[in-house]
């Protein structure tokens, strides 16, 4: 088995479903071959065991344990032995094909909600996308997890159709017909079948969104006393999934019934008319016995198109749903890689005013977090409010959206204040980037860097709360972990990135003084020579960066180092700044004084 996820998952085509599917099998074309003709060989061996025990009846039993009769049983031996293996090694290749296909198709969509930020669940609700992942990607795996089996049946059933007919043309052409007429009543099934899938998958992509919804939004219905509201429209949908649930299991069951019932009724009526022909001598027991065996052979093939066909009618319906998901924009258009910037390029918001110079470290200080943040958002061209900030920010006089949003995520990386951790282990969670810089798959940071990293952000104690060190287990969301634990790794996180122009949203709030002076010391060092951005109203952060920008009303009103603008003789704009940076001063010392009666009562309890 090749390691998951793909390095490259490729570009689809996002016309239809059907396209797309072609697609996907192209992709891992010869995996599909090599399962198809496992699937050809199991069908085969499967139906010439009939044939060699009909010749066996026919010929080996006249004079006793003969020599014909033991080369007979040995023949249907290694018939037996070719089924085996061919069912082994082509079941692992089908779930190898199933697994390929689902995980591709859940890459391609993970990557894409990425890049296309909020844009994504602006189009479309929350419920879809995350139903695309969690089972429509499965159902495009379901398709070629059946495709070998199909293959194999119809060369099969061609194979059956020669031997059959020459053995006898009237029973021949009574299997031949007779199966594709089971066939066709059984597809009358599938159709409404297909319709209300459709209605289930929609049902439930609805339920899926509203839970989504109720969920992020609890504490505020709680406030509000909507939580039961939520719960009862929850409820509703919930009934509205059961209810075409159950309309399709009545399809479903109605369809594995005819299943059954019709190939069963076929099998009967062959093996009347057979034993007819037997007794009238137009057929050997032999052949009799191979006939009932092909009778009841070729039932597979029609169970293994059965199966191919329910499977594609419900990946059709969800590649649907893929589709519009992949069809979302990215947020910025996708350029071709012009002549980029050097390193040293100045990184300017023309609306703001904000103004980096090239390897310097720059703070950005607003009596309104908000504004700073969105101007930090937007130098990294975050989220769908930025979608056509791209022509307004420049990196060395580029416009962002000239240089591609690829460029642009690699080159300009934007931590924002809220750390989002996931489950695994701590050393995959801190290396994000591979080796061509890309975020989004492992990377290959060593053990050095990576301490060297949480040594700036200053979570040793990150380290020593977890057994196993850089191999310990990150609980979801960082549960496990403090805010301020989390908000140090999420810090050591962004610096492995090491990326041209670092946007630090308050990257010490949940810190107290002591660790917040540690980090910005540490922090200014580790930058030197690298563009670095921090929002943040510390005065502890602000002393140590090398140029401080005061913004009001959204542009940049005053500009200089932390102690000049502190001085007396500043101005109004001096004065505007003091009064912010001495109202976070005021918050910073109520937080050391809670985190230090907090220790007190933990060391008491001890």
């Amino acid at each position: 088995m090749r390691p998951l996820p793909y390095a490259d998952p490729g570009t689809p085509p996002l016309t239809t479903p059907v396209a797309y599917l072609w697609w996907v099998a192209r992709r891992q074309g010869g995996l599909l071959l090599a399962a198809s003709l496992t699937g050809i060989g199991s069908a085969v061996s499967l139906a010439a065991l009939p044939y060699v025990l009909g010749r066996v009846v026919d010929g080996g039993l006249d004079d006793g344990l003969s020599r014909e009769l033991w080369l007979g049983c040995l023949v249907l031996l290694g018939v037996g032995l070719v089924l085996v293996v061919s069912n082994v090694v082509g079941h692992r290749l089908e779930v190898e094909n199933w697994l390929r296909a689902a995980f591709r198709t859940s890459q391609l969509v993970g990557h894409h909600v990425s890049r296309t930020g909020d844009a994504v669940t602006a189009e479309l609700p929350t419920g879809e996308v995350v139903a695309t992942v969690a089972s429509d990607s499965l159902r495009v795996g379901e398709v070629f997890f059946t495709t070998s089996r199909l293959v194999g049946g119809v060369v099969a059933y061609v194979a059956v159709a020669f031997l059959l007919l020459d053995s006898s043309v009237t029973l021949g052409v009574a299997v031949l017909v007779g199966l594709p007429a089971v066939a066709g009543v059984l597809a009358l099934i599938v159709r409404p079948l297909q319709r209300r899938q459709a209605s289930h998958r929609e049902a439930a992509g609805r339920l899926t969104t509203l839970g989504a919804d109720t969920v992020s939004g609890l504490r505020i219905l709680r406030g509000i006393g909507g939580e039961e509201v939520f719960a009862g429209r929850y409820r509703e949908q919930s009934r509205a999934v059961r209810d075409a649930g159950v309309r399709v299991a009545h399809t479903q069951s109605l369809l594995d019934a005819m299943q059954a019932l019709l190939p069963g009724l076929f099998l009967a009526a062959v093996v009347w008319f057979g034993a007819r022909l037997a007794i009238t001598g137009e057929i050997t027991p032999g052949q009799l016995v191979t006939f009932y065996g092909y009778a009841a052979f070729l039932t597979q093939p029609l169970q293994a198109a059965t199966e191919f066909v329910h499977s594609l009618t419900r990946a059709l319906i969800g590649v649907k749903k893929i589709l519009r998901v992949l069809q979302v924009p990215a947020t910025g258009a996708e350029a071709p890689e012009p002549a980029t910037p050097g390193p040293e390029g100045d990184l300017v918001d023309h609306d703001s005013g904000v103004a980096v110079p090239a390897g310097r470290t720059v703070a950005l200080v607003s009596a309104d977090p908000d504004e700073t943040a969105a101007i930090a958002r937007r130098l990294g061209v975050l989220g769908g409010e930025n979608a056509g900030a791209g022509r307004r920010v420049t990196l060395g006089g580029v416009a962002l959206a000239d240089l591609g949003l690829a460029q642009v995520r690699r080159r300009v990386v934007v931590a924002e204040s809220t750390p989002h951790l996931f489950t695994g282990v701590l050393r995959d969670e801190l290396d994000v980037r591979d080796g061509n810089g890309t975020v989004g798959a492992l990377g290959t940071v060593g053990a050095a860097r990576v301490l060297a990293a949480l040594e700036v952000a200053d979570a040793h104690d990150v380290l020593e709360s977890l057994p196993e060190g850089l191999d310990g287990e990150i609980a979801e969301k960082g549960r496990s972990l403090s805010g301020g634990q989390r908000q140090r790794v999420a810090l050591a996180r962004a610096l492995l990135t090491e990326p041209e122009v670092l946007v630090l949203v308050e990257p010490t709030s949940a810190v107290d003084a002591h660790t917040e002076a540690r980090i910005a010391e540490r922090l200014v060092r580790l930058r030197a020579g690298r563009t670095t951005v921090v929002v943040t109203a510390s005065p502890l952060v602000l002393d140590r960066v090398d140029e401080v920008l005061l913004v009001a009303d959204g542009v940049v009103r005053a500009r200089g180092t932390h102690r000049a603008l502190l001085a007396a003789d500043a101005g109004p704009q001096g004065a505007a700044y003091r009064a912010v940076v001495s109202r976070a001063a005021a918050d910073e010392d109520t937080h050391d004084d809670r985190t230090e009666e907090v220790g007190t009562r933990e060391a008491a309890r001890r």
